[in-house]
């Protein structure tokens, strides 16, 4: 098992869980669902933000909130 922040741009990978903090809560709401398959669309040139594919969407997260999902490659 990964953490989303560690996907190289364009692999895919189905959302397993998250870390138990805070915003857990906020990244279900926008889609981000045990069970959801994601994909890295791009990565900033600094690296922060980073732009996901998921749910039919495009969801872009800072690292710091890429870092407290863990995904199972696919």
């Amino acid at each position: 098992m990964k953490r989303l922040s560690e996907l190289a741009v364009g692999q895919h990978a189905v959302i397993h869980s998250f870390e138990k903090d805070e915003i857990f809560i906020k990244l279900m709401e926008m889609g981000c669902v045990p069970g959801e398959q994601v994909k890295v669309e791009q990565v900033a040139p600094l690296g922060d933000p980073i732009s996901i594919s998921v749910a039919g969407y495009h969801l872009s997260l800072r690292m710091n909130e890429a870092h407290s999902i863990f995904v199972e490659v696919a």
